[in-house]
């Protein structure tokens, strides 16, 4: 098998676990515990991204090896590979929940490309750690088929995100309640192996905060910042300034990649959320399908939707307002740290104008410009239109006739669609009125929105429809519905049906509508 080049600064340059103690367990003044994957009965690759084996170097039929499924079905170790777990907290729902840590990802080693790129790799599934807490630290095959996906689509959509590398079977079964109503089955098991430059979380910093282990927070500020953050120039709280403010300038940006596509990640918590401002955890994530800001696809979210849809940039804010605190004993002036919030706030407000201009095909956002999209939106919603749909349906809209029948495709109810039709006509003037006044030429605004408009996005009943095939030994489906969302933006010749609206049976059907954390 290939060799791949190891240096893991993980664990050379942060403290460890001095015990090897099974079970979970409390770890205090460690950032991780050297853990060994749990080898499982019969690992089989189900799918790869080719994209980013090339990226690590891998043969275009390595991944086909019995080797490699070897090695990331946790079986075996490459040469250099000296697995751990990481050890943070975090927020969960708005609430601080102590120690958290990798309960069931186990990174194998920080693997340097030729070309200088660094990529954790890291088996999810691969059981239990010392941060398990009581769990079998195991994946489903749904929800490792959800992760794989995601990742690789998410990449493709330009939006920041944390990669995937391949999906293995293990040929063994995992028992779990999906929706966590008493009904708890056998299902196959999976491990997806995923990749990033960094796993670094804000609960890595706020564990130790909150333990008081003000030297342990510095050594994880000093590491991330000279491993992940090189560029950053300076010393002492002006550096760490820089670097708070790069952080949530980063996180700004995600989030805003986010609600352009109608991404709803569902479980924001503070341990899910990237120092490197890349989507992290695909747990109960979906696509906004009728335009609802106040959707969530969680389950466990139902009742109080704190990670709704429309509440998602406020929720980043929230969170990153924790990792300030986290980090406010490496300053003697929180004046840093506030200045980093108000980055956040204005990165997000240029993004989201950068989104309106390019989502209506417009040279530049003018301050009217955002209302005309708030208004669009309130109309999406009161009328129940699909939103991937709307957008790239107005692609094709004429100025000259203003029409709603080009349209209609996108819309979910026809008595609604009837009772807002003055509302949409009368939106749809007022736009053509607006591109009248724009120097865009048609053709290169048609492009703009084209871009920034996927025709094709990971509807949570396409993933449900390939996990179904999946669970009975067909994999055909993961590969065709990644090889649609390699080219999300793309008209696709023969691929319309992964274009359609939710179907009806969608609606509430669990995997096509509320998943739950273990989904």
């Amino acid at each position: 098998m290939l060799p791949l080049h190891f240096d893991n600064t993980f664990i050379r340059e942060l403290p460890g676990d001095p015990s090897d103690a099974p079970g979970p367990r409390e770890v205090t003044g460690a950032c991780y515990s050297r853990v060994m994957p749990t080898p499982v009965a019969a690992p089989r690759l189900l799918a790869r991204s080719t994209e980013m084996a090339a990226a690590l170097g891998f043969d275009a039929d390595e991944p086909a090896s019995d080797g490699f499924a070897q090695v990331f079905g946790g079986n075996a170790l490459l040469p250099g590979m000296q697995p751990w777990a990481a050890n943070y907290g975090g927020h969960q729902f708005g609430v601080w929940a102590g120690q958290l840590g990798d309960g069931r990802a186990i990174s194998l080693g920080e693997a340097v490309t030729p070309s200088g790129e660094r990529w954790e790799l890291q088996l999810k599934g691969a059981g239990p750690t010392p941060y398990s807490r009581g769990a079998d630290g195991r994946a489903v095959l749904r929800s490792s088929i959800r992760e794989f996906l995601c990742s690789e689509a998410m990449h493709h959509l330009g939006i920041p995100t944390t990669r995937a590398l391949c999906l293995v079977g293990t040929g063994e079964e995992v028992v779990r309640d999906m929706l966590y109503d008493g009904h708890p089955r056998a299902e196959p098991g999976a491990i997806v192996c995923r990749a990033a430059p960094s796993f670094v979380r804000f609960g890595s910093f706020e564990l130790s905060a909150a333990r008081g282990d003000t030297a342990l927070l510095r050594q994880w500020a000093d590491f991330t910042i000279r491993r992940d953050f090189p560029h950053l120039a300076g010393q002492g709280e002006s550096l760490y300034g820089d670097w708070f403010g790069e952080i949530c300038t980063r996180t700004a940006q995600m989030i805003a990649g986010w609600m352009r596509v109608g991404f709803v990640h569902g479980v924001m918590n503070t341990d899910n959320m990237s120092i490197l401002g890349l989507t992290l955890d695909y747990g109960p994530y979906g696509w906004i399908d009728d335009y609802d800001p106040d959707w969530t696809p969680n389950t466990t979210d139902a009742l109080r939707r704190r990670y709704r849809y429309g509440q998602q940039p406020d929720v980043a804010w929230w969170n990153l307002s924790r990792l300030a605190a986290a980090l406010a004993p490496l300053f003697g002036d929180i004046a840093p740290l506030q200045a980093g919030l108000d980055r956040y706030a204005a990165a997000y407000a240029e993004a989201d104008r950068a989104n309106t201009a390019a989502k209506l095909g417009l040279a530049v956002c003018r301050d009217g410009d955002m209302a005309l999209m708030q208004s669009l939106q309130a109309l999406l919603h009161e009328a129940e239109v699909d939103m991937t749909l709307w957008f790239r349906g107005l692609i094709d809209f004429d100025p000259r006739r203003p029409a709603l029948q080009p349209l209609h495709e996108a819309f979910y109810d026809e008595a609604k669609r009837h009772a807002n039709e003055p509302s949409c006509m009368d939106w749809l003037a007022r736009y053509a009125a607006r591109l009248a006044d724009d120097p865009l030429p048609t053709m290169e605004r048609r492009a703009r929105m084209r871009a920034a408009n996927p025709r094709y996005v990971l509807r949570n009943y396409l993933a449900q429809q390939a996990i179904a095939r999946a669970e009975q030994g067909d994999c055909s489906g993961i590969h065709e519905l990644l090889d649609v969302l390699r080219h999300p933006c793309d008209e696709q010749t023969g691929r319309e049906a992964f274009a359609h609206k939710r179907p009806d049976w969608a609606r509430h059907q669990p995997g096509c509508s509320m998943l739950s954390c273990s989904s």
